[in-house]
């Protein structure tokens, strides 16, 4: 069963860390592993709510999203995005990017540091504003209740969330700009730079969301409609229709996981720019973490032991908090990486003894 599931994950990991080696020598090695440990914690919470999903579609869903969807997965928002992103924080063409990328690390590195404070901005928002959300929110189960009990009170304001991201913004690019000008003011004018990156990655934020929204709202729509044509051809004494309705709420489904699907591969990737700009080994560290998430999704769905552990979505959000603290903090300071790749796994490492202990209490 095991081996059936991961089979994928462990030949890309081998493939990949042998590359990693080839490239970047043992350095490439620890780069490589620290982002695929990096995008499985950040995105173990994508695994957790893909399988609730997923286990309600019939299987020929279920493969068209495990095939179709890790392609979108990994080569469209692990290999293609982070090109993107330095293409358009750089001002320069994907295609130059790829090649400064391979050609004049030099310069490529130059162009990556100097868009790093956009990047950060962008990136720390998407990811505080998720956690935000996430906290705010009023849960039947909570992790660390002190903190969340409170939170989730104050959660109740309108939109109190996306007045803290942007205080927490407006005051991340004052601090830029005040460190700037105490530098001879050389990069000032990246502080208005940051403050429209931190902006877009509102913005984005909030468009994914709303899709997202949109999608599930017209997921329970079909749903709705299928129950209702079911009763009435009970009623009726027809035969119930069940596969065309199944098939339309399936492609809502496939839809609305497409979306979140693309929104939480943002995470792995932003957080991928705080440990290395070097485009080889960011790839393959989030295409191994990326091919781990899917099979863990589908482990997840064949044992059924999605809720054994109820506090792992906790402890994935919180990382996903903390990267987002970090990432706008090196706007101005530099953190070493290893602190960045390990904070989300201890984060997760610790909600899942907190799940194991909360079960054995549960036994006795």
């Amino acid at each position: 069963m095991l081996l059936k599931t991961f089979g994928w994950s462990f030949a890309v990991t081998a493939l990949g860390l042998v590359a990693a080696v080839l490239y970047g020598g043992w350095t490439g090695f620890g780069i490589v592993a620290i982002l695929s440990i990096l995008e499985i914690s950040v995105s173990f919470d994508n695994a957790v709510v893909n399988a609730g999903i997923l286990k309600k579609m019939n299987a020929f869903w279920q493969k068209i999203f495990l095939t179709v969807g890790i392609l979108i997965a990994v080569f469209g928002m692990r290999l293609v995005f982070p090109v993107v992103i330095v293409a358009v924080s750089a001002k320069i063409g994907p295609i130059e990017a790829v090649r400064l990328a391979l050609d004049d690390k030099d310069k490529y590195q130059q162009l990556v540091t100097d868009a790093h404070p956009s990047i950060a901005a962008f990136g720390g928002m998407f990811l505080l504003m998720i956690f935000l959300d996430f906290i705010f929110e009023d849960r039947d189960i909570k992790w660390l209740g002190w903190l969340e009990r409170p939170l989730a009170k104050l959660g109740k304001v309108d939109i109190l969330s996306v007045c803290i991201a942007l205080v927490v913004l407006l005051v991340s690019a004052m601090t830029f700009a005040t460190n700037a000008h105490q530098h001879g003011g050389i990069h000032a004018d990246k502080a208005e730079t940051v403050l429209i990156a931190g902006i877009a990655g509102l913005i984005t934020y909030l468009i994914v969301g709303g899709l997202s929204g949109y999608f599930e709202n017209k997921l329970e729509e079909e749903e709705q409609r299928e129950h209702e044509a079911e009763e009435k051809a009970k009623r009726s004494g027809k035969k119930v229709p069940a596969i065309a309705m199944a098939g339309k709420a399936a492609f809502f489904m496939f839809l609305y996981l497409e979306v979140l699907d693309a929104s939480f591969s943002f995470d792995g990737v932003i957080a991928a720019f705080a440990i290395t700009n070097d485009i080889v080994l960011m790839s393959l560290g989030l295409g191994i973490g990326a091919m781990y998430v899917r099979s863990l999704t589908v482990y997840l769905v064949r044992q059924g032991t999605l809720d054994d552990y109820v506090y792992l979505e906790h402890g994935a959000h919180y990382a996903i908090g903390a990267l987002a603290v970090i990432l706008l903090v090196t706007i101005r300071y530099e953190i070493h990486e290893v602190i960045t790749g390990l904070v989300g796994v201890v984060l997760i490492a610790w909600s899942f003894f907190s799940s194991v202990q909360r079960n054995r209490r549960s036994a006795e």
